[in-house]
């Protein structure tokens, strides 16, 4: 009984601290697109394919090696939200992928969404509809 108890209690530790899953494809992470870019360019850059950076488990591109250099700094600021999934979908507990095109900087934090239909969604209501996401990605990010 207490190795089971054990067992379970090291499960649970390691669900709390698994690093959330980031949106990805065989572009890297958010589509290849360069995350610093919707910073200090307030556009989305694609990314070249020889500036990379990994982090959380992801192959992130960089439009130079100063932006890379940036996002390597101090990539929470940089990343987006929700591992770059759809805010709105987040927001009805659904894991949807984005168009970097669709894009919202929300004080001072990186949001990407579905589609630009769903961004303009989305802006219609984003403290309520950021409230449902943050409340579902953390039930997410323990379920890993």
């Amino acid at each position: 009984m207490r190795h089971l108890l054990m067992t379970s209690l090291l499960m649970l530790a390691a669900s709390v601290w698994a690093e959330p899953a980031i949106f990805s494809n065989a572009d890297g992470a958010i589509r290849g697109y360069d995350p610093v870019s919707y910073f200090n360019q307030a556009q989305p850059v694609k990314g070249q394919p020889d500036i990379t950076y990994d982090y959380m488990g992801a192959t992130w591109h960089f439009a130079n090696t100063a932006n890379r250099d940036l996002f390597a700094g101090d990539p929470e600021k940089y990343a987006p939200q929700y591992g770059g999934y759809c805010a709105f979908g987040l927001s009805k507990d659904y894991l949807v992928p984005t168009d970097p095109q669709a894009w919202e900087i929300h004080q001072g934090k990186l949001y990407l969404n579905y589609s630009v239909p769903v961004l303009q969604t989305w802006r219609q209501d984003i403290p309520g509809y950021l409230n449902k996401s943050e409340a579902n990605w953390k039930t997410k990010t323990l379920e890993q």
